[in-house]
């Protein structure tokens, strides 16, 4: 992506998301982008797609289109230049075939945790890119081995506040990080948004649709 990264900023760049983390991973390779959350009702059933990629890939998407069109539908009344590329993400993990998404309190944080203690998690974040009229999307997929935690050590981490607004109940890249053993895969897909995999497909659309 480096090599157009002056030309890819030149352009309107919108993360559908409020996620700070999702907002600094961009930042931190250089692109200048601007955040606004998506409103859409993430109400899909899992029943409906063929496995978990699917789903969070079209999760990723409806809360893509749902920006995009409200976005641009504002330039319009406002007589301004619609948005040029609007990207958006979504992050699951799963372990024996159930989704684990943000936790609704922290006792079902705890619970959560408790059920990952000691196993390997599969983590799943799709994305969804569009640029102009074209759309890609895809999913990374990282297993993320728990050490074996005390009771205690899992209270403690969820008394952080931590875990509370990230899916499967931790965050791997700050406190949460003691909880984890290994990884294998992309680390920032479990933060949320696998960087070089994005980095490579924008500079693909870039050379295809400049």
């Amino acid at each position: 992506m480096l090599p157009v990264l002056k030309q890819l900023n030149s352009k309107r760049i919108v993360l559908a998301s409020s996620s700070p983390r999702r907002k600094e991973l961009l930042k931190t390779v250089g692109l200048n982008v601007e955040s606004c959350a998506s409103t859409f009702d993430e109400n899909l059933d899992l029943k409906d797609f063929n496995g978990f990629a699917e789903f969070v890939e079209e999760t990723a998407l409806q809360k893509v289109l749902e920006v995009a069109n409200r976005l641009n539908a504002k330039a319009e009344a406002d007589g301004k230049p619609k948005v040029d590329i609007v990207i958006g993400a979504d992050t699951m993990v799963t372990l024996d075939g159930r989704m684990y998404g943000k936790p609704t309190s922290k006792d079902d944080a705890i619970e959560t945790l408790q059920k990952l203690n000691g196993k390997t998690n599969i983590v799943y974040t799709g994305v969804a890119i569009k640029y102009a009229d074209h759309i890609h999307t895809f999913t990374e997929m990282t297993e993320v081995q728990f050490g074996n935690c005390t009771t205690e050590q899992i209270k403690a981490y969820v008394d952080t506040g931590e875990p509370l607004d990230k899916a499967g109940s931790y965050g791997i890249q700050h406190i949460g990080s003691t909880l984890v053993e290994r990884i294998n895969g992309d680390f920032y897909t479990v933060m949320g948004l696998p960087v070089y995999r994005l980095s490579h497909k924008l500079n693909q659309l870039f050379q295809e649709y400049q």
